[in-house]
């Protein structure tokens, strides 16, 4: 199972960081293990890393709906996304 790292920027971090969302809509695609991280440098860039079960299923549920209203609901900027996938 791939740990996965992703950053972004955020436009509210403590509206992102007390959102249950992002835990109630990875989980259900394999998602778990769910660490949020923020950067003391820009602290509208924040960053999460997670082991996922299958990639193919979390790139997929990315393109969906449910996916763009939980990023818009959490003011996650995803053109600011950057995924990184251990090696």
């Amino acid at each position: 199972m791939p740990t996965v790292m992703v950053y972004h920027d955020v436009k509210d971090t403590k509206h992102w960081l007390a959102s249950p969302l992002r835990k109630e809509v990875l989980e259900p695609v394999g998602v778990t293990n769910i660490r949020t991280f923020v950067d003391p440098q820009a602290s509208n860039r924040v960053g999460l890393v997670m082991d996922v079960a299958d990639m193919d299923k979390l790139d997929a549920f990315m393109q969906t709906k449910a996916a763009a209203d939980a990023m818009a609901h959490d003011g996650v900027l995803p053109e600011t996304m950057v995924f990184l996938v251990q090696s």
